[in-house]
């Protein structure tokens, strides 16, 4: 008889990975991904800040241990694992497959039985789609007669047990210097080769010490007295939100670690209690003592924290719930996901649609499959069942999980999700011990871990995987060569040529556009590469397709060459016009056969040719002044040409990744819709400089090349009996009501599945969620992504208010509201926001506050930020009447697939003063110090300051700033002398350098560069800096206090 093995522990015949650790190189962008636990602080260097800049002066040796507390018991760390992330700039690929983590004595394969009646998961009938129902089996993958159905992408291999598999990494060339020797180093127009600009490796290595996130505070949790009819599920209180919410775990460069975290014991008496913290209470109060007064001591504020915190998915067979995506996390996967992959709005489950009404709150799961885990997690196991495959439901094809229950002495099993009892194949039966679990479910990844990678069989796959493809078009339009654009593309392009996947499958083509189209020949027979025109924008044509798209080791040095002459080969051109609509036709012709990755440059609006437009801003401000009513029109595509284009490539499998480098309108809200229908994205640089944008332009690049990835990719969520999906949103093409298609799916791509009910649930019992991704790895490996939730149904309102998940709340808030955008007035969008806001806050104060004098707002603990969050949206640039056409298009484009962790960022900004960095001590916690609230209150005339959304970078200079500050931060005496374009420049002195070392810092946070904009007092720049200051009265809305007393007051007329 087995030992039982308690969960997480390390389980009998399953090795931990055990990955070599490498060495680090000094240049933050090469860190190496196998990375080994980091070391005491004090005992080596502070990590060296990416982006071509020299690593600062090491933490003193008496460096103070960070984000622990000394008296707490220290934990083990576990162990060393590989990581994905942006690959360094010398990733080398093995061409082998992958090795696969499986658990020592399991078979990797069942015999072969009969097969199923229904269709795989995956797999979709010969012939046309159906119209409105998919295979009741599982998910489609793609039409086997015409496009190829398996892609490719997906992060490279890492390691033993890694989910997107691969192979070693080696360490890049020594960082690259500044030429002519000592001076300021800046962040200008990118260097060539892998020293320029790249991101860095989202978490510094071992041998690094670094400071714990900015940001993220351990909350506390809220125990309820025994006996109480709330402790059956025990119910916790959400702590108050963090400031400023990033993705520090999700993001290349997050923060590096001090001593190893703390596991926080529960607290006597209540199982499962969130992080064992003392008790506060479920409600905040502020006091409204007259008609327009509000205390402001008790006015609830983002707080800020460090140190990371370990948190178990669940205890004692219990779900926890989950840490705020603000805060730096550390999972621990015993059985249901990381809420990195899967987070629910509220993390109990109403039994009843009426009480989830009465709550006013929604019912929705953001699900990011692919996001990056933190470097001291486990890593996501790999599952080879063999020729078989792995268990499925019979009924509702649900795959094996930990929550399906075994009888019969492990001959059944009963599915979690839809009830029905099905034959345990002979091959993976187990006798059950005393509590009724299988006695090897420790030792199987599919029993015991909430989110796994099954090995996808033949099954799935009807075409065998097609190759890497990459296919770049360029506009070399007038206003493109004459602005630099097509400069600055070419030599983007050329510099992360280095970072593509080396070996046989990797292929590439470039075309060229104007009012006409032009093809390279590639073929390495040509002494030159050869131009094809195609002067048709009517009816396009592919000329000599096997040689416009060409093996990169076989073209390589051709295409270098033409990179480097393409802007002086246009640079007399005279053509204004663009062919943007041909010009994608005409490559996606190209890329039929295989499918693949289409990255287009677009600088001005598309004027001939298929799919052309026309400028439609001039119409756009008039309406949105004259009659707001119309306005709205300009912000849905001009017509279904792009639409139709953009539903025949997904089908095709190839996604389209927008560079806008425009300095005018180019009517985003048509063209925004190829990325969007193809798992793509919008990268916009308006307005385009030549000087601060290349370096933006070519770290965007570079990511999006290289981070974990996934290619035709289909995803379904299924839920238990009583909830149904009711909606996906997000970034894909959706054929069938069950499934989405993606014909690309990252890591930082999240999709919102809104849910129903459609019977009452159990009190007491559980709920299960399962999100199965089919996708396809760069290496041409076919996996199923399976993402498991199980939560506890509650008939008590006062249970749901206490488990409201914030973060995830006010991101389906976001969603929602930039989907009914383009259909609504900016008005009804704005009232129907706080509208939302007002009904939850009023249902609470109805049915759960505990005090009911008519003076005080009472909001509940999880969701008292939700008023200043939702002011902020209103404000924001989705919702702004004043803002351009184009900007509001982006916004709502940008936010469909926006990750959890940003959503709060993007709407209620960070801002940090600089002026005075260089007086705080060196041995503080973090790099980046506290924010401060978004109000003009707090900018003082003789300041500088640094706000960043995840995007921008704004820094803003007072008017009585000291002289001697500004020749620190920019080199000149006044004000007046910074240049308008800003190119962030170390100098050789201690404000400076903090300064950089607290951008780099957010840009590793981020996963973006940012883009870094000058803002000063009294001129244009200075109001757009203000413009964030959301906390204000402003004519976009009311400040803070008095939308409280607004709040306060609407919920007294709902009450009375």
């Amino acid at each position: 008889m087995a030992a039982p093995v308690p969960p997480g522990a390390q389980r009998p015949n399953n090795p931990q990975n055990t990955a070599p650790p490498n060495s680090l190189v000094a240049n933050m962008h090469n860190l190496n991904i196998h990375r080994p636990p980091p070391p005491m602080p004090g005992s080596g260097p502070r990590p060296s800040p990416p982006f071509g800049q020299p690593p600062p002066q090491p933490y003193p040796q008496s460096a103070p241990s960070y984000g622990v507390q000394q008296q707490q018991q220290q934990q083990p760390r576990p162990s060393p694992m590989p990581r994905p992330g942006p690959p360094p700039p010398a990733l080398t690929r093995p061409g082998g497959p992958p090795q696969l983590s499986q658990p020592g004595g399991i078979p990797f394969g069942r015999p072969s039985g009969p097969p199923s009646s229904q269709p795989p998961f995956g797999s979709r009938p010969p012939g046309a789609f159906p119209a409105s129902s998919g295979p009741p089996g599982g998910v489609a993958a793609a039409p086997p007669s015409g496009p190829r159905p398996v892609g490719f992408g997906s992060p490279p291999p890492m390691g033993p047990g890694m989910s997107m598999p691969g192979g070693p990494v080696t360490n890049g060339p020594p960082p690259m210097m500044s030429p002519g020797g000592p001076g300021p180093i800046t962040n200008g127009p990118p260097m060539m080769g892998p020293g320029g600009f790249p991101r860095g490796s989202q978490f510094p290595g071992g041998s690094m010490m670094g400071p714990p996130p900015p940001y993220g505070q351990p909350p506390n949790a809220h125990s309820l007295p025994g006996g109480s009819p709330l402790t059956s599920p025990p119910a916790h209180s959400i702590p108050p939100p963090t400031t400023f919410p990033g993705a520090p775990y999700a993001r290349p460069g997050g923060f590096p670690y001090g001593l190893p975290p703390q596991q926080h014991p529960s607290a006597p008496g209540t199982p499962g209690s969130m992080y064992g913290m003392g008790p506060v209470p479920n409600q905040s109060m502020t006091t409204v003592s007259g008609p327009s007064k509000v205390d402001l001591n008790q006015i609830p504020r983002p707080g800020s924290s460090s140190g990371p915190i370990m948190y178990e998915t669940r205890q004692e067979n219990q779900a926890n719930p989950p840490p705020p995506a603000t805060v730096d996390y550390i999972a621990r996967d015993t059985g249901n996901c990381s809420p990195r992959n899967m987070r629910c709005t509220i993390h109990q489950i109403p039994c009843t649609v009426d009480l989830l009404s009465t709550s006013g709150m929604q019912l929705a799961l953001i699900i990011q499959p692919l996001a990056l885990s933190h470097p001291s997690e486990e890593p996501i196991q790999v599952v080879d069942f063999g020729e078989s495959g792995p268990v499925r439901c019979a009924r509702c094809k649900g795959y094996i999980n930990p929550f399906m229950k075994f009888v019969d002495q492990g001959r059944k099993f009963i599915c979690n999700l839809c009830g029905y009892t099905d034959e345990t194949p002979r091959d993976y039966q187990c006798n059950l011990g005393p509590d009724g679990k299988r006695r090897d479910a420790d030792e199987r990844p599919e029993l015991c871990r909430g989110t796994v990678d099954f090995v996808a069989t033949k099954e799935y796959m009807v075409r065998d995987p097609m190759p890497a493809v990459y296919f770049f078009l360029i506009d070399v339009s007038m206003n493109a060569i004459q602005t630099g654009a097509t400069a600055a593309a070419c030599s983007a392009i050329q510099q992360v040529l280095s970072d593509l996947p080396e070996g046989p499958r990797t292929f590439v083509g470039i075309a060229t556009f104007d009012s006409t189209i032009h093809f390279y020949n590639l073929k390495r027979a040509l002494q030159q590469p050869l131009m094809l025109i195609v002067p048709d924008v009517q009816d396009v044509y592919t000329p000599l397709e096997t040689d416009v798209i060409v093996q990169l080791s076989e073209c390589r040095q051709h295409l270098e060459i033409l990179l480097e002459s393409i802007p002086t080969m246009f640079q007399e051109s005279k053509s204004p016009e663009s062919a943007f609509g041909a010009a994608i036709k005409a490559a996606f012709l190209a890329m039929k056969s295989t499918g693949g990755k289409l990255m287009v440059f677009q600088s001005v609006l598309p004027s001939v040719g298929i799919g052309a437009l026309s400028s439609r801003e001039a119409d756009g401000r008039a309406n949105a002044s004259a009659d707001e009513k119309e306005a709205h029109k300009l912000l849905q595509p001009a017509d279904k040409t792009l639409r139709t284009m953009a539903i025949e490539f997904a089908e095709y499998q190839v996604c389209v990744d927008l560079f806008i480098t425009s300095q005018a309108y180019v009517d985003m809200a048509s063209i925004s819709d190829i990325p969007r229908t193809t798992g793509g994205q919008v990268y916009c640089y308006y307005p385009f400089s030549a000087l601060s944008d290349p370096p933006k332009l070519y770290n965007d690049l570079r990511w999006n090349i290289t981070r974990p990835q996934g290619f035709e990719a289909v995803m379904r969520v299924r839920c238990s009996q009583g909830i149904q999906v009711q909606e996906y949103s997000g970034s894909f093409c959706k054929r069938i009501p069950t499934d989405i298609d993606l014909p690309a799916i990252d890591c930082d791509k999240a999709v919102m599945v809104t849910l129903k009910h459609d019977d009452k649930l159990q009190d007491g019992a559980e709920c299960g969620f399962q999100c199965a991704l089919l996708y396809t790895t760069i290496t041409g490996e076919r996996r199923i992504r399976v993402i498991n939730l199980s939560l506890p149904c509650t008939s008590m309102l006062s249970n749901l208010f206490r488990s409201a998940d914030l973060d995830s709340q006010f991101a389906c808030m976001l969603k929602q509201a930039a989907n009914e955008i383009p259909t609504k007035a900016l008005s009804l969008v704005k009232e129907q926001a706080i509208s939302s806001c007002i009904t939850a806050l009023s249902s609470y104060r109805k049915f759960c506050a505990t005090v009911t004098s008519a003076g005080q707002l009472i909001l509940p603990e999880a969701l008292k930020l939700v008023p200043l969050y939702t002011l902020a949206l209103t404000k924001g640039v989705g919702l702004r009447s004043d803002g351009r056409i184009d900007d509001r298009s982006f916004w709502i484009n940008h936010v469909s697939s926006l990750s959890t962790p940003l959503a709060i960022p993007l709407i209620y900004p960070r801002m940090i003063a600089v002026h005075d960095l260089d007086t705080k001590e060196d041995n503080e916690e973090t790099v980046v110090p506290s924010p401060i609230p978004l109000t003009s209150e707090d900018l003082r005339d003789d300041g500088v300051y640094f706000l960043e959304n995840g995007d921008d970078g704004l820094i803003y200079v007072g008017e009585s700033v000291n002289s001697d500050i500004l020749m620190k931060l920019f080199n000149v005496p006044s004000a007046a002398d910074i240049p308008s374009q800003y190119v962030l420049e170390k100098y050789d002195n201690q404000l400076s350098k903090k300064f950089n070392d607290v951008v780099n810092e957010i840009r590793r946070q981020r996963s973006s560069y940012l883009r870094l904009k000058l803002c000063k007092r009294g001129d244009p720049t200075g109001m757009l800096f203000l413009s964030y200051m959301v906390e204000d009265r402003t004519a976009g809305g009311p400040s803070y206090m008095d939308f409280l007393v607004q709040v306060h007051r609407q919920i007294q007329g709902k009450l009375n």
